[in-house]
């Protein structure tokens, strides 16, 4: 927690709204308003803005690590985030030309890769199951997004939400075991799914696999040039081309630190906004948020900086530039590591996500390698944990 400031700067001020909170909600909340002129402030606790969307040096000078989110298809799909004008506020895309790398315990992988039909060849038998259960997904990606990603409100386009959600509702385990034959693709899948932090037993876990994995045919698995940190950079400097304002390092502990506002929104968790307002609230509604809201299985996350490749067996998990970014090690669809998770237990094989930006973003390294293996990569991964 930063230093804790005695009183809030332009604490006499009054606005339209005060934001708590610089996550991607908070930011993008202010953004709205901030476009329609009214007056906006945003406070954030720590002293960088960004909340996940953060980006530093966490092991060696020079290599830059997301500290939170680092591969972001939704945020790519994101409906309202394209209406923005973030690149003209130093944010680009880099698009990996393989998405996502499954090794198997045979030394081979199954990719994710942009084009249905190119992912469904490397599937084996499955090739065609995997096509009939990809490509009109992928083919409505355009009129999902908004009813999935946006405000709950009727469908635009019903017809195609049903069909989507007719396979969503279902578990991943019970939907692959139904649909697909072979390993490669249940592993495939499996992995995708694996996102959703559920026992792959549980409904609805098939519809993170089916989001997650008709993202990458529809607008790949990028990560932002230079880091996440990126993105929050370009939202804060549109903010502020709105006349937005921003303060960092001031830890709000109670609604009664704030400035006069007409709204006060916060991008934060229910229990932090029980203690910062919980007199404020109605007392049957701060009674059932502190009953029912519980935090879900945690993450443990490792950072590294290399000095050489990673020895993958399979080939086409091994770095390079027309390689994948990232790993999903996850084993077969049999190895029940979420459901040991949810009932407290160490899995004995995790699901561990692993990433290598630096391998097509040379701004993430400092150096060249003298080996002949040319630039030093930088390598993160996250593994799940109780």
């Amino acid at each position: 927690m930063p230093h804790q400031q005695s009183s809030l700067p332009l604490r006499n001020r009054h606005y339209d709204a005060v934001i708590v909170g610089s996550g991607p909600n908070g930011l993008a909340a202010a953004t709205v308003i901030a476009r329609t002129g009214r007056t906006v402030l945003v406070i954030e606790g720590a002293e960088t803005i960004g909340g996940g969307m953060r980006s530093a040096e966490l092991t060696l000078p020079g290599f830059i690590h997301d500290v939170c989110a680092a591969i972001l298809p939704l945020t790519a799909s994101s409906p309202y985030l394209n209406t923005l004008p973030l690149s003209s506020y130093g944010l680009s895309w880099i698009e990996p030309p393989i998405a996502l790398a499954h090794p198997l315990d045979d030394g081979s992988a199954a990719l994710l890769l942009r084009s249905v039909n190119e992912t469904a060849k490397g599937l084996g038998c499955d090739a065609e199951a995997y096509r009939r259960l990809m490509k009109p997904i992928a083919a409505d990606w355009s009129k999902l997004v908004p009813a999935i990603l946006g405000p709950l409100r009727l469908p635009r386009h019903p017809i195609a939400l049903a069909r989507f959600g007719l396979y969503a509702i279902r578990s991943a385990a019970g939907l692959v075991k139904s649909l697909f034959k072979g390993e490669r693709a249940r592993a495939l899948f499996a992995g995708i799914a694996a996102h959703s932090m559920l026992p792959l037993e549980r409904p609805p876990s098939a519809a993170f696999g089916l989001l997650l994995g008709a993202a990458a045919h529809a607008v790949g698995w990028p990560l932002a040039r230079g880091g996440t940190q990126k993105l929050a950079d370009a939202m804060v400097e549109y903010l502020r081309s709105l006349s937005g304002e921003i303060i960092t390092g001031f830890f709000v502990q109670s609604i009664e630190q704030l400035p006069a506002a007409s709204a006060i929104l916060c991008d934060i968790t229910p229990r932090q906004l029980l203690r910062m307002a919980g007199k404020s609230l109605p007392e049957d509604y701060a009674r059932r948020m502190a009953y029912y809201y519980r935090y879900g299985p945690g993450v443990f996350k490792v950072d590294w900086a290399l000095d050489g490749p990673i020895p993958w067996r399979a080939a086409e998990v091994r770095p390079r530039r027309y390689g994948p970014c990232r790993r999903h090690l996850r084993g077969r669809l049999q190895q029940p590591s979420e459901r040991a998770v949810w009932q407290g237990e160490h899995p004995r094989h995790p699901f561990v996500l692993l990433a290598q930006q630096s391998l097509f973003d040379e701004t993430r390294r400092p150096y060249r390698e003298t080996h002949g293996l040319g630039l030093l990569p930088l390598c993160q991964a996250a593994q799940a944990s109780i």
